[in-house]
């Protein structure tokens, strides 16, 4: 895993074999990241990973000046994982919450200028995580958000429902 640009720019991090999260490959994160770029100025805005994984989105987020990103992540070895990256890089400016992300996103009061969720493909409650994260007012007014998914879902219909990339199997959907 590896850090596209930055501060921390072309640092690695060797991910457990034993991981059953993989990071967003670098070319989807890579393109995704320079559209957003349109979007957001990443200096000095608050950021929310869901689903954390491998902490790749938010060690990218810092890098590129996002600060504080809360990181939420439920599996216990990913959570440590996450937790030796960031002290590797120093950083101070990450939060990272070992839990279920749909709690924490029905107790959460804090808004953000950039929400990243990257939930299993396979994740049974997936098409609900728009609904969610707009609905609870997370979203700071000029944010966004992106999910990512896989091809067979369509968020077009949603009210707040931006644009649809694609890069190769990985799919985003961003909304504002």
């Amino acid at each position: 895993m590896r850090i596209i640009t930055g501060q921390y720019k072309g640092r690695h991090f060797d991910i457990p074999r034993t991981f059953k999260a993989r990071p967003t490959t670098d070319f989807a994160k890579e393109n995704i990241f320079n559209v957003l770029n349109g979007y957001i100025d990443f200096d000095g805005s608050a950021a929310l990973d869901l689903f954390a994984g491998t902490g790749s989105i938010s060690l990218e987020m810092l890098s590129r000046g996002c600060a504080p990103v809360v990181s939420v992540e439920a599996d216990r070895d990913h959570a440590a994982f996450i937790a030796q990256c960031m002290k590797k890089i120093g950083t101070t400016d990450n939060v990272l919450i070992r839990g279920d992300v749909f709690r924490f996103l029905k107790k959460c009061h804090e808004q953000f200028d950039f929400i990243f969720a990257d939930p299993p493909y396979a994740l049974e409650n997936l098409a609900t995580l728009p609904g969610l994260v707009l609905g609870n007012d997370l979203l700071k007014p000029d944010g966004i958000f992106v999910l990512e998914h896989g091809k067979d879902y369509d968020f077009s219909n949603e009210p707040r429902f931006l644009e649809h990339r694609s890069y190769g199997s990985v799919n985003f959907s961003l909304f504002r």
